[in-house]
């Protein structure tokens, strides 16, 4: 697998590599179009004053004398000849002349017209571009005005500059190539840096952070890293609680179990004992029971992102809660008394709705003294369903407040179940009503009592 800076230096010499081509291209256009057609039209320009001073008919040595004067100040050799093959003794290299002017170039020449040529010559070691312009006289060719240039290279163009061109190069070669390099490196070091706090990650290690010192994408890409393994090292915390506690929860009922069953198998106790061990068994397994359906109920809630929800009358739910709850409430003595409105139809779940409304209701008379009086009232407020159910009980700390729907958390500390549950009949509540899309308040005062309200949207007409 290639590193991104191996791809990143790879783009870099593509780039410098199409740079170079084109300037190239673009080296051999401008030589082409600027130079080699500047030279021709020069030519031509020359050749057209010239031949301004031929009056026609035979083409007179004075005329021949006149273009050769012209020579001595002139940067182009021009040479007027009466026939072509004179050219032989004003040249200093061979002329094919059949190819100089064949029956083409003779019939452009009739015309009035100029012949290009631009061949190499041996001798010059370098291109020769040539111009021919007619000496016409009522359509006869009565001579020709032939002018050469030898083309400079494009390396003779700049030849003095050259080695400045190219130490100039090699100089900006090296300091962009040091600024690459240096930038690479500072784009490459937080990615690295998040690449080993991943990999310690993954070796276990929740604790790796990476620092963030940039605003721009691989800075919010480590910010949100930094959150992400924030919010694992929480969660695998909260898990390893879990399940200490849960540990705890369950090995104190087995504990009672195992060690009276044992007691019972062996006869250690007599059958007044045993007949209060039998009750002792009976009442751990039972929370054994009830603390594994918890234990279900909360992780079935926490994998459910949505549930169902149909119009339900809310007066009508409460309603057979409390005929559930009558019995325990008649063992306690706990007087139930409701206002509900009739008219209160709220989107939710029938079975997930009953299950907050019956855990709620059994903590206010689990926690309720006897004799005393939980209300049940609901209302509309600002648009949503209000449930709200107080109790006259021993109250919460304005301490534990806040933590009462952690999931184990319990007001009273001791590890004795006498006067507790298992700590997560609230949590469940609080995931049944965000999926009812609602909210959970508590308020609480100790040896006063406790005051649950659930708000739950009501079902839009």
């Amino acid at each position: 697998m290639k590193k991104l800076s191996t791809k990143i230096w790879g783009i870099i010499t593509l780039f410098l590599v199409l740079t170079i081509l084109f300037m190239y291209v673009l080296t051999d256009y401008l030589y082409e179009q600027l130079y080699v057609e500047d030279t021709q039209t020069s030519l031509i320009e020359v050749g057209e004053k010239l031949r301004t001073q031929y009056q026609g008919g035979k083409v007179t040595d004075d005329f021949i004398a006149e273009v050769e004067n012209f020579n001595a100040y002139s940067n182009f050799d021009v040479f007027a000849v009466r026939n072509p093959r004179e050219l032989s003794a004003c040249v200093p290299f061979e002329i094919d002349y059949d190819a100089l002017i064949g029956p083409e170039e003779r019939q452009q020449l009739l015309q009035g017209e100029s012949v290009t040529n631009i061949g190499y010559e041996q001798r010059f070691e370098r291109q020769i571009i040539s111009v021919i312009l007619p000496l016409t006289d009522q359509n006869r060719l009565e001579g020709i005005l032939y002018m050469y240039y030898p083309l400079a290279k494009i390396s003779e163009l700049a030849n003095q500059e050259a080695l400045f061109l190219i130490c100039c190069a090699i100089l900006f070669s090296c300091v962009l190539g040091f600024f690459v390099y240096k930038g690479i490196r500072h784009i490459m070091q937080p990615l690295n840096e998040l690449q080993h706090a991943v990999e310690q990650m993954s070796d276990g290690d929740y604790k790796a952070r990476v620092p963030v010192s940039t605003k721009d994408e691989i800075g919010k890409l480590s910010e949100a890293f930094n959150e992400m393994a924030a919010a694992i090292e929480h969660e695998d915390e909260a898990q390893k609680n879990f399940l200490a506690t849960v540990s705890h929860e369950l090995r104190t009922p087995i504990s009672y179990v195992k060690g009276y069953s044992e007691a019972i198998s062996q006869n250690f106790i007599g059958e007044k004992e045993k007949q209060e061990a039998m009750k002792v068994i009976a009442r751990e397994a039972n929370r054994m029971e009830q603390l594994t359906n918890e234990l279900l109920e909360l992780a079935r809630t926490s994998n459910e992102q949505q549930i169902e929800l149909y119009p339900i009358v809310l007066a009508e739910t409460v309603r057979e809660v409390i005929h559930l709850l009558n019995s325990k409430a008649t063992n306690k003595k706990i007087h139930i008394t409701t206002m509900l409105e009739e008219q209160i139809i709220v989107l939710g779940n029938e079975e997930k709705l009953k299950q907050i409304v019956i855990n709620v209701i059994e903590n206010a008379i689990h926690y309720s003294n006897e004799g005393s009086n939980v209300s049940i009232l609901t209302k509309i407020t600002k648009g949503n369903a209000v449930l709200e159910i107080a109790d006259t009980g021993i109250g919460i700390p304005a301490n534990d407040l806040p933590h009462i729907t952690e999931r184990f958390y319990r007001v009273n500390k001791a590890r004795s179940r006498a006067d507790g549950g298992s700590g997560l009949g609230l949590a469940i509540v609080e995931k049944l009503v965000k999926m009812h899309k609602g909210n959970l308040t508590i308020t609480s005062e100790v040896g006063i009592g406790t005051t649950v309200c659930v708000t739950i949207p009501l079902m839009e007409e």
